[in-house]
């Protein structure tokens, strides 16, 4: 297995052609554990160098200690190394009868799926923690590896208008963690210039390249929340040498099936339920390939 390999070469090491595995949000539906468990079955028997999970349960699921386990059990059986990127129905939702918990299940989240240096599985993949810089140790969540010539990394970012409140005076956590990732990216895309590598994949919930005219959620006058985002993305993509590839989990107005959509230098793509399999291909203009475009959903980036 091509993951097994991971810790034991140089991550910078050159590799002509990798794929890896992106698990989609399993409980869309109803919720059903063994639509994962079947994805991680799929996957963990392909010639995958890591596997990346979007989102751990369903909204409708409890957010409770019970379930997170589980999944976070679940997971470590793998094969496969696994990275966990959250989604929104993991923490966003979370209410007790006294109203929302979604920062207290946050962190709960945070500790059960986010305890050290490694992904799950059998295949550990060493990974780097944004937790690491000081100012931003709660940020165990964002996470980037190196494989090949291309780095990775998880960017928490909610796909409900990226946890914004319309209601004024609850956004701490909202302006918190825009702070945070916006450092995180610069971080991200300065690691990869420095040593120039040919591309960079995003793993997060929402899609921060999407316009407000495809969130029909979002009322006229109504902020926003990726905003910022989307703008030092498409920034930071600009200033990049190499290609970029964004894969969340967003269904948005107007998307199509036909793979990753390529503005420039800067790709995006939804995954839907299940896994799907992309290839990394150094000789490939585009350097990025989805294996089976049915499996996936076309985002359009702004710029």
């Amino acid at each position: 297995m091509l993951g097994a390999a991971l810790c034991a070469a140089p991550a910078a090491q050159a590799q002509d052609s990798f794929s890896f595995g992106v698990i989609g949000h399993s409980f869309s539906g109803s919720p059903d554990e063994g639509v994962l468990r079947r994805a991680l079955d799929e996957s963990d028997a392909d010639n995958l160098a890591f596997v990346v999970v979007n989102g751990i349960k369903s909204a409708a699921e409890p957010c409770s200690d019970a379930l997170y386990t589980a999944r976070r059990d679940l997971l470590k059986e793998a094969e496969n190394g696994v990275i966990v990127s959250l989604a929104a129905s993991d923490w966003v939702g979370c209410r007790n009868k006294n109203g929302s918990v979604a920062i207290e299940r946050l962190n709960r989240v945070r500790d059960l799926f986010f305890p050290d240096e490694f992904s799950f599985g059998a295949s550990k993949v060493p990974l780097f923690r944004q937790s690491v810089t000081p100012k931003f140790r709660s940020y165990t969540e964002n996470a980037r590896w190196e494989f090949g010539n291309v780095l990775f990394a998880t960017v928490n970012l909610p796909a409900a208008n990226n946890h914004f409140l319309q209601d004024g005076g609850r956004n701490s956590e909202f302006e918190d963690r825009l702070i945070a990732n916006k450092d995180w990216l610069q971080r991200v895309f300065t690691f990869a210039a420095q040593k120039k590598l040919a591309g960079i994949v995003l793993f997060a919930d929402g899609n921060p390249l999407a316009q407000p005219s495809q969130r029909p959620f979002l009322l006229r006058g109504q902020r926003d929340g990726f905003a910022e985002t989307r703008q030092r993305i498409v920034t930071l993509a600009a200033a990049f040498k190499g290609k970029i590839l964004l894969v969340h989990g967003e269904t948005l107005k107007d998307e199509s099936n036909a793979g990753i959509l390529w503005r420039r230098n800067l790709g995006s793509i939804g995954v839907a339920s299940g896994w799907s399999k992309f290839t990394v291909d150094n000789s490939n203009a585009a350097l990025f390939r989805l294996n089976d475009s049915s499996k996936a959903v076309r985002a359009p980036p702004s710029q």
